[in-house]
């Protein structure tokens, strides 16, 4: 009998996330799916952008690069680019991301043209980031396709195809929409969403076209679009972009992609650890607003005093506007109410940095005052802590708006609150009360709750979603199979 030899093809791909901790963070676990999944026939290698104003996610990728031991999977630093925040015409993430286009070129031609290899490999595709889109046109050089990696949900992604539609083939000025009362009918949507929850960025002409026009119009030529969710999560918005006839690539729900160890550590997470192990269970709620997530004095001021009048056990992260969007008060005394700490010292306990997904893990908390970023929404529903919205910025007050009054996953505080990642106002937004703020903890907090009860089947929807035969696990075995396809 004649013996036959397998011969695995290797087919090389290139990440290209985009900088910005909560994006490398997916990023590095989809290439880690997409390998763990293929080890045969997939490598990958993630580039990582060095901006100036982001030392964290460099950090980060050198902690996955030290702790990694899959040779399947490496990582490759960027060289920094430097520029004058001054001049604004240069400042902005689209000409950041530009300026990156030929150290990316230069890496990629190193990656299959190595002068010590006789045969170099053969390049199987881009994976870039959902505003990282300009990279396309790298790929399209080396004549290979490119797959958009969607960090936030199918319905953000729905908006933004249909304003896009609506202003290149209908010529509706879509930045007037945020001036009005109008609510909008999405395709991706089953509810109408107002126009106060819309993103800022969508409703100022200047950031319309770098964040929503420009992506929206790549996303139609790309290979596929790889979105981070579940199908039992987002039934009606991923059957809409699924549907025949629509105008858009394939779309893979391959989610919740999630860093549920991460090696991003808080310097005092023993000792906050320890003050979880020794409370109730369920009995702590735990506020946290993401990596630039910060209010002015005045706010806080509000927040302690509904934290204080709720009598609950709680865990704070509070953060400091600054000119980088992310640093720690000085003194906690500058902004809280006299004799806040003294008075809360037995039930309460204010951080810095938060270790967020260890502390949504923990047996002793109860419920999340969130931000609703895409990521904390997500690690939410896996360790199956409800939610209460405290929106600030990016597509966070349409996340809030989706999770309370579409999918039943959240209780709300405020829906429509908008600062900048400095912590300024942009909008005419007011500050939200102690009472209200007050109200909504202690209805995240109720322990027999319809909320409670829908976020903990979720939970264990989106864990079964990853399982072998779960919807997000079938998905990301029809991607490999496209990229192997179109590799061949």
């Amino acid at each position: 009998m004649t013996k036959v030899e397998l011969v695995f093809v290797s087919a090389p791909l290139v990440f290209v996330p985009c900088s910005g901790i909560g994006h490398t963070v997916s990023a590095v676990e989809l290439a880690k799916a997409l390998v763990d999944r293929d080890d045969r026939r997939l490598c990958i290698t993630v580039l990582i952008m060095n901006m100036p104003f982001d030392s964290k996610t460099i950090e980060f990728a050198k902690s996955l690069a030290n702790t990694n031991t899959c040779d399947r999977l490496r990582f490759i630093e960027l060289p920094r680019v430097e520029f004058d925040p001054s001049d604004t015409s240069k400042s902005s993430m689209s000409f950041l991301i530009d300026s990156q286009k030929p150290h990316v070129r230069e890496a990629v031609s190193k990656l299959i043209e190595p002068e010590s290899i006789p045969d170099p490999p053969r390049l199987a595709g881009f994976f870039v980031d959902m505003f990282c889109t300009q990279f396309m046109d790298v790929a399209n050089e080396f004549g290979v396709p490119t797959y958009v990696f969607f960090t936030t949900n199918a319905a953000y992604l729905g908006l933004m195809l249909h304003m896009q539609s609506l202003h290149d083939e209908q010529h509706v000025d879509v930045t007037e929409i945020g001036n009005s009362d109008v609510e909008l009918s999405l395709p991706t949507t089953s509810l109408p969403i107002p126009a106060k929850v819309l993103p800022d960025v969508m409703l100022r002409k200047h950031w319309l076209s770098t964040f929503f026009l420009q992506p929206s119009r790549a996303f139609r030529e790309a290979r596929g679009i790889v979105v981070n969710t579940f199908e039992e999560l987002e039934p009606h918005a991923v059957n809409a972009l699924t549907t025949e006839g629509t105008s858009i690539p394939p779309i893979y729900p391959v989610g919740p992609i999630l860093n549920t160890k991460s090696n991003q550590e808080s310097s005092d997470q023993e000792s906050i650890m320890q003050w979880l192990d020794d409370q109730a269970p369920s009995s702590v709620v735990f506020l946290c607003f993401g990596s630039m997530g910060t209010f002015d004095a005045e706010q806080v001021k509000e927040m302690a005093l509904a934290l204080e009048r709720s009598e609950h056990h709680f865990l704070w992260s509070l953060r400091l506007p600054s000119s980088n969007g992310r640093s720690e008060y000085s003194s906690p005394d500058e902004v809280l109410p006299e004799g806040f700490l003294d008075r809360t010292a037995n039930i309460g306990k204010l951080i810095g940095w938060a270790p967020q997904v260890s502390v949504l893990a923990h047996k002793a908390v109860g419920g999340f005052v969130s931000h609703c970023g895409w990521n904390s929404t997500l690690e939410s529903l896996w360790f199956g802590v409800p939610t209460a919205t405290f929106p600030i910025y990016a597509e966070q007050q349409f996340n809030a708006f989706r999770s309370v009054k579409e999918l039943g996953l959240g209780v709300e505080i405020t829906l429509d609150y908008k600062r900048d990642i400095f912590g300024r106002s942009i909008t005419t937004s007011t500050t939200v009360s102690a009472d209200v703020i007050e109200k909504g903890i202690k209805s995240v907090m109720e322990g027999d709750s319809q909320v409670r009860k829908k976020v903990k089947e979720m939970s264990k929807k989106s864990r079964r979603a990853l399982m072998e035969g779960g919807s997000s696990h079938s998905s990301l075995g029809r991607l490999i199979q496209d990229v192997i396809k179109s590799f061949q």
